[in-house]
């Protein structure tokens, strides 16, 4: 299994996944870590150009928005789930369809979350979806 987790500096939980750099990809087989590796992501940097949407009740719940949700998992699509410390529900709802588990978590080390995926008790913070 392969998990991606947002971060900024491949050691803490990001927490905010469109404006985090990485993805720190850790490869799970057997209950153990056989492999990490740290993967650019694409932003909100990468869109700046394109002007910004006002937040709203629907927010980053549009096509546009889920194009774009998808260029960021782009480098991310061999992955079963991508955990981080905070969200858009349109960013989750993108990664869902994409068949990528989304998991917001209060976590902020990358080595609990790992652990935890290796324990089967990471928990979704649905709450903290914005």
């Amino acid at each position: 299994m392969k998990v991606a987790i947002i971060t900024d500096d491949g050691k803490t939980v990001s927490q905010h996944f469109g404006r985090a750099p990485y993805y720190l990809v850790v490869t799970i087989e057997n209950g153990a870590e056989v492999s990490r590796e740290l993967r650019e992501k694409v932003g909100h940097h990468t869109f700046a150009n394109e002007g910004h949407e006002e937040h709203h009740e629907n927010h980053g719940q549009d096509a546009g928005s889920h194009h774009k949700h998808g260029l960021m998992a782009q480098s991310i699509a061999d992955c079963e789930t991508v955990v981080c410390g905070g969200m858009g529900m349109g960013a989750y709802e993108s990664m869902r369809r994409l068949n990528i588990t989304p998991v917001v978590t209060d976590l902020r080390d990358v080595e609990l979350v790992i652990q935890s995926v290796i324990k089967g008790n990471l928990s979704d913070h649905t709450e903290l979806l914005h």
